[in-house]
Parts: structure tokens; sequence; C-alpha cells
């Protein structure tokens, strides 16, 4: 017989009915124009990495040991911070090679990590060495990237449903990383070889041309729009470097002769655009030409003959080392006018994957108000000084001004209910951690082909601010939340507003232990970002978490499983404003979002199983395990199901189990669950959950 966990502590509490994704709109009155919110651009942030003679970073420096000036004249620094952050490794458990994906995210705590976007250039790569490409992105994510930072993959193609939204897991941009196929044009060199002997073989004469020409500028400048898009967007992200890790072969554009190639100004523009945005947002391109020192040879070993009756084709090889010259020297102008550096020519890119690293984890942060605030698009030239003697100071020299007049953001009708600043907070790839949040979501079939996806918001109560009336503590809660598929598009979502109305009781329950808030999903299968934002209204606290999640078909393959939920006796002591009816019935307590139980609890979970084979009787096995550290079995359990419950057709089995974690000393487990079909091709289906006993 299942248990039904009832606390005492929660006799007397009052809540208030929670509403559905938004209140009734007011009543209907004069048209008003959306709200119109001014962006203010005239602040300068730089990072400065200070080192001694020995290359060491000094990390001892305050505000007052620094000099900015603009144009030679002395700059008053308002915001100054020293950036040290830690490289943390991830920590899988000791049996497997790679960490268990987590099903719960938080946003507590700062965020300690750097920012990485990887723009992986299809458009500048050519196919035969997409290898090269996913080989080195693959290598920085594996080596390099830190279990704390957040990192993005872009393909300059536009290929939203390959790219990789921001990020702490290793295996999702791995396999954003392997989808890379470069689609570059063959060499101009190739192109006017190739137009050469079509006109001959057509009987005409005329002088060969670069037929690819118009779309290779297209190409150019759809990477180049690319990269200046990145910057602006990371410009919300303030008081820290953001790093652009650029792979690719570089723009395949000659724009340095607008005579023979119209498009050459246009994509110089383009170019100083991309470096003005970086400049303005304190972003660092990184390129990278995966092809090392070997770059122009496959073309060159395609050049068996030049033509020998045209004195406008030169030797082969030497052609085409201009164009890899040219390639290269766009990578180099907009990584080192960014604050970066390029990284060509190389076979070991480990030595200048770590420099990145380094110049990503330890600066300083210098923001001011510049004197000139004209918006004339002009270049500043920027100095950074220490007064301390015998010290080296690494920062951009410069930045390009903003043009023209200050720019306004005119809200859409749909976002007008949403607060400015959870707005901003919600945009931005760094969590917020004003109102402290922890998320589960798991997945469960819906109807009508879709998922049922079961989110749970944890609140800390340590930022919430109750205000005492008539015998009631009250708070009011606005939560938003957005359910944003592979391409961009949200899917579900909605604001809810969940307003406290406690008695004695139930505020001292919730001054304790917090409370949590359940809402449903219907969503298609497919990849995931959930964003969920809130805001506490009596003292304006703002938290956001990002949960990426991926949801199946349950309706393909033998056997499907759902995600895994999770309650235990210790977690039942915090409020649920609106318990899940579905899941009310089958745990005896509402599902968390925490996965580390003291010793003396129990826990309850429930999943569902999918049996979509509904040809032959057969029995299907569910079984629970607990699995220390190093792998050993220290609790499994098993049930046995049959297809006769099913009546020929396919569906699911809900499964349960309790155990107690009285049996397990201190430390890291996994949760395990398996279904297994006794049908010979009947596959397997298994989900594991990462959690600690203390």
């Amino acid at each position: 017989m299942r248990t039904r966990w009832v606390l005492a502590v929660l006799v007397g509490l009052s809540v208030a009915p929670l509403p559905g994704q938004s209140q009734q709109p007011p009543a209907p009155g004069p048209a008003q124009p959306p709200p119109t919110f001014k962006v203010e651009v005239n602040y300068v942030e730089i990072d400065a990495r200070v080192t001694d003679a020995q290359g060491k970073f000094i990390g001892d420096l305050t505000k007052d040991d620094f000099q900015i000036s603009e144009e030679d004249k002395p700059q008053t620094i308002t915001v100054f911070s020293r950036v040290e952050l830690p490289v943390e490794r991830q920590d899988p458990p000791l049996f497997k090679g790679t960490p268990i994906e987590p099903d719960v995210q938080t946003n507590h705590g700062d965020f300690n990590g750097r920012v990485f976007v990887l723009v992986l250039d299809d458009l500048q790569t050519d196919f035969r060495r997409s290898m090269h490409v996913k080989a080195a992105a693959q290598q920085f994510i594996r080596r390099f990237i830190g279990a704390n930072d957040l990192a993005a993959v872009v393909y300059t193609g536009g290929a939203t449903d390959r790219g990789q939204e921001f990020t702490n897991s290793r295996a999702r941009l791995l396999a954003s990383v392997q989808k890379f196929a470069g689609n570059k044009l063959p060499s101009t060199t190739m192109s006017t070889i190739d137009d050469y002997y079509n006109q001959r073989s057509a009987g005409q004469q005329g002088r060969a041309r670069d037929t690819n020409q118009a779309e290779r500028g297209y190409k150019a400048r759809n990477t180049l729009t690319a990269l200046k898009n990145i910057a602006e967007y990371l410009a919300s992200v303030r008081g820290r470097r953001k790093a652009v890790v650029w792979f690719g072969e570089g723009i395949d554009y000659d724009v340095d002769n607008p005579f023979a190639s119209p498009d050459a100004s246009v994509l110089r523009d383009t170019m100083q655009q991309a470096i003005a945005a970086a400049t303005r947002a304190d972003v660092s391109f990184y390129g990278v030409d995966a092809r090392g020192l070997g770059a122009g040879l496959d073309e060159a070993i395609e050049i068996a003959a030049l033509p020998a009756d045209d004195p406008s084709f030169t030797a082969g090889t030497t052609t085409i080392q201009n164009e890899v010259r040219r390639a290269q020297d766009s990578l180099r102008v907009i990584s080192d006018q960014s604050g970066g550096f390029a990284i060509v020519n190389q076979n070991d890119l480990n030595a200048a994957f770590e420099r990145i690293v380094q110049e990503n984890s330890n600066y300083y942060v210098l923001g001011y108000y510049p004197s000139n605030d004209k918006r004339d698009g002009r270049f500043r030239k920027i100095q950074v000084h220490v007064t301390r003697p015998g010290l080296r100071v690494q920062a951009r020299n410069g930045y390009t001004a903003p043009k023209g007049r200050v720019p306004t953001v005119t809200t859409k009708p749909s976002d007008v209910q949403v607060p400015p600043e959870l707005r901003e907070a919600l945009a931005s790839p760094i969590p917020a951690s004003g109102l402290g949040l922890n998320t589960f979501a798991a997945p469960f079939t819906g109807p009508g082909g879709k998922s049922s996806v079961a989110v749970v918001i944890e609140f800390d109560p340590e930022r919430l601010k109750f205000v005492e009336k008539d015998g009631k503590f009250n708070e009011d809660i606005e939560l938003h939340m957005l359910a944003i598929d592979a391409t961009g598009k949200m899917q579900d979502g909605g604001r809810t507003l969940v307003p406290l109305r406690l008695s004695a009781p139930g505020h001292q329950a919730v001054a304790a232990s917090g409370f949590r808030v359940i809402r449903r999903l219907t969503i298609p299968p497919g990849r995931y970002q959930i964003r969920i934002g809130a805001k506490e209204m009596n003292g304006g606290a703002v938290g956001t978490v990002t949960q990426s999640l991926d949801v199946p078909d349950f309706s393909k393959s033998p056997l499907q499983l759902s995600g895994i939920a999770i309650t235990s006796a210790s977690t039942s002591r915090m409020l649920t404003a609106n318990p899940d009816e579905q899941l009310k019935a089958v745990l005896p307590g509402a599902p968390t979002a925490i996965r580390d139980f003291p010793r003396n609890d129990t826990l309850a979970l429930f999943a569902e199983v999918y049996d979509n084979q509904s040809s032959a009787p057969h029995r299907v096995a569910i079984t629970s395990s607990i699995l220390a550290d190093d792998g050993r079995v220290l609790f499994t359990a098993s049930d046995e199901r049959s297809s006769d419950e099913l009546q020929g057709k396919k569906g699911g089995y809900g499964y349960t189990r309790e155990i107690p974690l009285s049996q397990f000393a201190p430390g890291r487990y996994v949760l395990r669950i398996e279904a297994r079909t006794t049908l010979a091709n009947g596959g397997t289906a298994s989900r594991e959950v990462e959690l600690r006993v203390r």
C-alpha cells in the first residue's frame, strides 16, 4: 500500500488559489501605445589582464592602480572588479566516462564561469575539411570548457536546428558540433579555371572569370553579419569578458581589390561593423583555421595544370597561397582588433586553446562613461596603464563609438505584461540569482502526439519579502515560463501569478523550506530550452533558470521511458501551491527538484513505460537500482507487467517504487530505471538520475 505523507506543520496553512497562465485582462479602455525604453549605450567596459615579467597574473591591484585615457584624455573609472574564475572539471561517477545529464537546474550562487560562443563557419569551410573543424571544436569542448562555463554553438549558415543554445552540457555541445558540414564554394582559382575550359568547350574566347563571385560575396557577408549579431547579443552580458571562438577558414573573398571584387567595399564595412560591435560589447574574437600547416594543399593538388595560352593565370600554387593568405588575414584582423588573437598555421592547438581560457579567467573589468559622448561612429583610442612599475597590461586599444540617434526598444503587445528587468534577465544566457530557484522537468506522453512536460519550480525563501496584514503574510510572485524549440520558436508557456496569503504557521513553513509551483507544458517532441523567470513583487528580486530538455517521441521505438519524478518524506515539508493532479494520484508527495537527501529519508519515484509492441503477447520487466559511485549495485527491485493490460494496443505502464535511504552511507549514487521486454528484438529503455545522501 502506498504511503501518503501528511505533515502537521502545514496545518492552518492558507494559500490563495493559483491562477492559470495569466489573469483576466482589465476592462477595455482607450488604446494605449506600447511602452518604449531607451537603450543606454554611452558606457565603455573593457577588460585588462595584468602580468609580471614572467607572465604571471597579478591579482592584488585596486582601482587606484589603474589609469584610463581615451584619445589622450584621462577618464574616470566608475566600475571596477577583479575576475578570477576557477576551471571546474567534469566529475562523472567513477563507473561512467561521461557525466549524467542533470534533470534539475539551479541558480543558487553567482555565476562563476566563462562565456563562450563557438562559431562553426560552414559557409567558409570546404566540405572535405569538415572533419578538421569538428575535431578542433570537439577538442576545445572536451579539454577546455569547464563544468562551470556556459557555451553555445552557432552555425553561420543559419542552421538553428543544428546549433546549440547556451548550456554547460558537454554532451549537447558535442552533439551540435557533430552535425557540422562545410559548404564553402570552390576556390576563386578553381572557379576561374572551370570557366576558362567551359568557354573553350563552347567555342568562346572571353576572359575567364570567377563565376561564383556573387554567391561568394553573399556568403562572406552572411558570415560577417553573424559575427556582428553575436557580439551585439552578448552586449547585454556586463561585468565579464565574452569569447567568440570562430572555427573556419577565414573570409573567402578579396576585400582589398574593389575593382575586381564588386562586394569588397560592402564587406569591409560589414567587417568593421562586426569589430565595432565587439569592441563596444567587450567581446573578443579568436579565429581558428583548423587546416593547420596544410592550408591550401587540397586546392593546389587539384590544379594539375594551368591554361598555357592565357597569361592571366600565374602559378597555381602561388594563386592558392594568395587566397589562403587573404582568408587568414581576415581571421587575424577581426581577432586582433577585438582583443583576441588568431590561430593559424598550427597543428597543435592545445597551447593556443589554453591561452584563450587563461585570458578569459583572470582579468580586471574597468568601466567608465567617456567624456566625449558624441555618437559619431569614430574609433576612439584607449590606453590602460597601471601605476605599479614592472607590470604589463593587456587590453584592447579602443572601441568604435555608436552612430546616429540613441536606439529605442518598443515592446511587443505580448511583452507588455513582462517587467523590463525580468525580460532582460530572461534574454541573458547567465542566470539571474536574485531570487533562488530550483527547477525540475520531466516529459510524459501527452495529447495528440505531443508530450506533457511536468515542470517543478522551487523557491528559496531567503529573498521573499512577506508583508503582514490582518493576520496574513502576503507576497506575490510573477512567474514566466518559455518552452523554446531548436528553431527558436516558443511552443508553450506564459505568465502565472502566484499570490501567497499565508497564515502564521504557513509563513513559518515557507520561511523554513520555501515553496514550489508545478506547471504542465504541452509541446511536440524535440530539443528544448525551458526558460523560467520569476520576480517577487514586494522586494523586486528576480531569478532565472534555463533548463535543457530532450522530449522524445514516445510512439517511436519498441520501448520508451518517461522522465522520473522523485519525492521524499523530507521534501514533502515544502508547500506546493498547486499540486499536479496526475502526479498527486501516484506519488505520496509532490515531486521535487532536490537531489540531496538526508539518510533517514525515504524516496518515492514514479515513471511511465510506453510499450509500442502490440503485435505479440509479451511481458516487460521494470527494474529500479541504486548504484554506488564505483558501479556496485547496492539496491535493486523489479516488477513485471503483461501486455495483456494494454489489450493489444500501444500504451504504457505506470511504475512506482519507494526506497529507504537508511541502508546507504553518505555519498553520491545513481538511480537507474530500466525497462526490458521479453520479445527477441524488443529492446530496452532506461534513465539515470544522480543523487546524494547526506
